[in-house]
C-alpha cells in the first residue's frame, strides 16, 4: 500500500474554522483519532500555533502537546504555595517558525555565540545544539520534514545569538514551501465562524 501524503492526510481530515482575535484557528480530526490545531495570523498568514493531541490506549483524552508556538504555561502558583516550578532563569524551548524558515528559540543562555555548536544528526534525523562549556545540550527533531518523508540537508541549517536568545533556522525545502501554500488555499476556503457558532465543515 501506497505511504498517504501528509497533505492528503491533511485534506482528508475534519476541519473546523474559526475567525478570533485576528487569528484564522483551524481544528483537525484525523481518521485515527489524532488531533491538530492550529492559529494562522489573518494579516500575514504566519503559522503561530501548532499543537497535537492524542488518545491514550484507554481512550482517554490526552493533553495538548506543542509543536509551534509559545509552551503551555502549568498551573499558576501563588507565593504562598509549596508547589515545585521552574526557575524562571532557566533556559526556554520553543518553535516560532517564519514564511521561509523552521526556527527555534532558547531564551536565557547568556554564552558567547563562539560557544555553541548546532549540528544535524543523520541516523537520528535530529538537529543538536551543544556548548563547548558542558551547559547545555538540546537534541531535536523537526516534525514536518518526518511526516513528508524529506532528507536532512546540513547547508539549510543556521544560527545566532542575541539578547540571551539563541536562534535556530533551518530553510524550509521546496517541498514544504508547496505544501504550506496548497493547504492555506484548501484552509481559506474553510467558512470560519466570527467567535459565534462554529461552522463545522467537513471535506
Amino acid at each position: 500500500m501506497a505511504v498517504e501524503s501528509w497533505i492528503d492526510v491533511l485534506k482528508s481530515s475534519k476541519k473546523t474554522a474559526l475567525i478570533h482575535d485576528g487569528k484564522r484557528k483551524i481544528h483537525y480530526l484525523f481518521t485515527d483519532g489524532k488531533e491538530m490545531a492550529e492559529e494562522y495570523d489573518l494579516k500575514t498568514d504566519e503559522l503561530i500555533v501548532r499543537k497535537w493531541r492524542h488518545k491514550s490506549t484507554l481512550g482517554v483524552q490526552g493533553s495538548w502537546l506543542v509543536e509551534v508556538g509559545e509552551p503551555l504555561a502549568g498551573p499558576v502558583a501563588s507565593l504562598d504555595s509549596d508547589m515545585i516550578k521552574e526557575n524562571s532563569s532557566n533556559p526556554v524551548f520553543m518553535r516560532k517558525d517564519t514564511k521561509t524558515s523552521f526556527q527555534w528559540r532558547i531564551r536565557n543562555l547568556s554564552y558567547p555565540k563562539d560557544v555553541f555548536s548546532v549540528s544535524l544528526d543523520q541516523s537520528e534525523r535530529c538537529v543538536i545544539i551543544k556548548t563547548s562549556n558542558k551547559k547545555y545540550y538540546k537534541k531535536f527533531s523537526i516534525p514536518d520534514l518526518d511526516r513528508s518523508h524529506l532528507p536532512l540537508d546540513s547547508s539549510a541549517l543556521s544560527f545566532t545569538h542575541a539578547n540571551n536568545t539563541l536562534i535556530v533556522s533551518y530553510k524550509k525545502p521546496k517541498e514544504i514551501l508547496t505544501l504550506e501554500q496548497e493547504l492555506l488555499t484548501e484552509l481559506k476556503k474553510l467558512k470560519g465562524s466570527a467567535d459565534g457558532d462554529v461552522d463545522c465543515k467537513t471535506q
